[in-house]
């Protein structure tokens, strides 16, 4: 006979009052989790999270028939208000008619002026992505917040962009492939893209969260899937202009999540688009984003899948990240008390045995009032939507 604790009588309680869930499995973590809105047909992916100062929590995704090839899809977004326990209904964030809106971030700068960036996909090709940013400082009214702001932001890579990827191919390992005649090498294909000044120039994403530095310099992490490597975008004046650092070169290094140390160096963790073995990759900058040294492998895999990183309050760093080399039906919490040196797995947030199954693109962020809170896509057979989780320690 199972008899319930009355610990556990309030968790089920808890559960069938709010839609909650909860999972147990490490006695000083909780995470409580619930669906942003119910689940449906349409493609929904990509989420972002804030927290405003009033309190409120704004969410945001792509949703529509598909990705770049659907051209209904649109940029959605809802809020939690402070003290509520369910999300209000979804709405319109930002719509480019007849092409996709892809990629959304949602950031609060260090003024209190929120930023949405997003990418419009012409061709319906990744490589011919446009960037496109909004921003306001009228947003604690219920529904979407007002933009007063609205433009694209225009990159423009030197020709030292070549020069500096040639010489970065050449600090990295050698694959060890076959070679032909016939079969120009990698290496070779990208260095001559990036002499077309067109290539270089647009193409670049967006997918986690800017960092911004004590100095007020804004960082925005790019990726490009037509070179398969990313690059940082960076603004000294609150976002009006934009210059670009020098790109991070590897094999499939994308989608980066920057944190800053405390002595200054600014990480990057990216997501392994390269050759197995697929792990997390890692560079870091000692000059405030504008230049990077080799991109390399760290101890944790991933399966070509985004992750997300987190400063804690007392210093420890978190990752989210589907914690396999094939799939996405696992995803990790992993912390760091050393500043990224070494990483432990802490927590399955989510873990299935359909393969299928996938738990995704993850947003982690941290509340003025300390709170940890994570989105992240689902996409399964019984449920597509996005999951709102708030992880206790």
């Amino acid at each position: 006979m199972c008899v319930l604790s009355q610990f556990q009588k309030n968790y089920f309680l808890i559960f069938f009052l709010f839609g909650f869930s909860f999972l147990s499995k490490a006695q000083d973590i909780k995470v409580k989790k619930q669906l942003i809105f119910p689940s449906q047909k349409q493609h929904v992916h990509s989420s972002s999270l804030v927290s405003l100062p009033n309190g409120d929590l704004l969410a945001c995704w792509f949703q529509g028939s598909g990705e770049r090839k659907a051209n209904d899809v649109k940029i959605m977004g809802a809020r939690l208000k402070k003290g509520d326990f369910n999300w209000g209904k979804p709405f319109e964030m930002a719509d480019t008619p007849s092409f996709p809106d892809c990629n959304p971030v949602l950031f609060l700068s260090q003024e209190n002026e929120l930023f949405l960036f997003w990418i419009v996909i012409q061709a319906n090709r990744w490589e011919e992505a446009i960037l496109k940013y909004k921003k306001t400082r009228d947003y604690t009214a219920e529904g979407a917040p007002k933009w007063t702001w609205q433009d694209i932001i225009l990159l423009k890579p030197s020709e030292q962009f070549k020069k500096t990827i040639e010489y970065k191919f050449k600090q990295l390992p050698d694959r060890n492939l076959g070679w032909a005649e016939y079969a120009q090498p990698y290496e070779r294909m990208i260095i001559k893209a990036a002499s077309d000044i067109s290539k270089r120039q647009k193409g670049w994403m967006t997918r986690t969260k800017p960092l911004q530095l004590k100095s007020g310099r804004i960082l925005l992490p790019l990726y490009s899937d037509g070179f398969n490597f990313s690059i940082i975008a960076f603004s000294d004046d609150n976002g009006k202009n934009w210059n670009c650092s020098e790109p991070l070169v590897g094999y499939g290094n994308i989608q980066p999540s920057l944190e800053e140390k405390q002595n200054g160096e600014i990480v990057a963790y990216m997501r392994d688009n390269g050759d197995p073995p697929h792990r997390v990759l890692m560079s870091y900058s000692t000059d405030q984003g504008e230049h990077w040294k080799k991109v390399i492998d760290i101890s944790i895999p991933n399966p070509g899948s985004s992750l997300h990183t987190l400063k804690m309050d007392n210093g420890h760093w978190l990752m989210i990240n589907n914690n396999t080399e094939s799939g996405r039906n696992v995803l990790n919490l992993n912390r760091s008390t050393d500043e990224g040196k070494t990483w432990k797995s802490i927590y399955e947030i989510e873990k299935s045995k359909d393969l299928k199954d996938r738990y995704s693109y993850p947003s982690l962020i941290k509340t003025l009032e300390g709170e940890i809170h994570l989105s992240y896509s689902l996409d399964s057979k019984q449920k597509k939507s996005i999951v709102h989780a708030v992880i206790s320690f």
